[in-house]
């Protein structure tokens, strides 16, 4: 199994050399990298479909609010769960890509104080990636009072995830500019090349993830012998030992690092570059664009 990491370098497949260097320091950092920006991937997906998750659920949270007589707590615990958890959860608490439903959830269904809400939330729960927040008393109650509407209102089932629909909310113009601006994307990619049909491929959040950290995008490598007789292929494996690289024919090759030079190309690095360098309208407007190559 591979394992690939932003800025990766490394990547482990079938280890052809006579003995496989000790685990290192170098690998655990790679593991450490590679933990972190799976994070920021997350935070920044998060943060671009906030607004209009937002803006789509706050009609239901206004209906719901009117069936329980607790309309301004509700409204203001829609909005918390809107920017805060709704990315996971979905934007009606039933369901989303990672998040599981909580109308259904016995914890949130059993609670009738709502202290082990609470818990949760303050605590986080790290196993299943979930982080804590430092919500004030007033904030979980609101939280707390959206979540009982949602219940009341909810029908049994229905998971529900993020549809294409969400993600159109760009302008393409503006997104194709960016691409070819910038975003620096005419660089490494073409609409009528490798791009051509990608939202037939992908749709919707899939399509989204892909655009903003590519998971399977391999690394290549060319390595020089002193002789001067170089050797290119994908980057197959690399620490502060080794570097190996599997060639066109499949024929996996390895060197020791301090006998040979080598230069990698890590085409995810762009993508990762531009983690600190989104606004919210780069998101969207991209995302428009790259929805219009079928």
């Amino acid at each position: 199994m591979g394992i690939k990491a932003c800025r990766i370098y490394v990547q482990f497949g079938p280890y052809a050399a006579p003995i496989r260097p000790p685990r290192g320091k170098n690998e655990l950092e790679i593991d450490i990298l590679k933990q972190a920006k799976q994070t920021s991937l997350i935070a920044i997906l998060a943060v671009a479909m906030a607004p209009y998750l937002a803006a789509q659920a706050a009609g239901q949270a206004a209906q719901a609010g009117g069936s329980n007589g607790a309309g301004g707590q509700v409204s203001a615990g829609n909005a918390l769960f809107q920017q805060n958890c709704a990315f996971c959860h979905g934007r009606d608490a039933m369901g989303g890509e990672t998040g599981p439903d909580l109308t259904q959830s016995r914890l949130v269904r059993s609670d009738s104080t709502g202290q082990q809400i609470a818990a949760v939330v303050r605590e986080g729960r790290p196993d299943n990636k979930m982080p804590a927040f430092n919500f004030s008393a007033q904030q979980i109650d609101e939280l707390v009072g959206f979540l009982r509407a949602r219940i009341a209102a909810a029908q049994p089932g229905g998971r529900r995830g993020v549809e294409p629909s969400d993600l159109q909310t760009g302008n393409v113009a503006a997104g194709m500019e960016y691409f070819n601006g910038a975003g620096g994307c005419s660089k490494c990619h073409s609409p009528s090349g490798d791009l051509a049909g990608i939202a037939t491929r992908y749709q919707g959040l899939q399509l989204e993830e892909r655009m903003l950290y590519p998971k399977n995008a391999k690394s290549t490598v060319t390595v020089t012998l002193p002789s001067g007789e170089t050797f290119s292929g994908t980057l197959a494996y690399r620490d502060e030992f080794t570097v190996a690289l599997r060639d066109g024919d499949g024929r996996y090759r390895s060197w020791p690092t301090d006998e040979v030079k080598y230069k990698v190309d890590s085409p995810v690095d762009a993508h990762v570059d531009l983690f600190s360098k989104y606004t919210d309208d780069d998101i969207h407007n991209l995302m428009a664009y790259l929805q219009t190559l079928r």
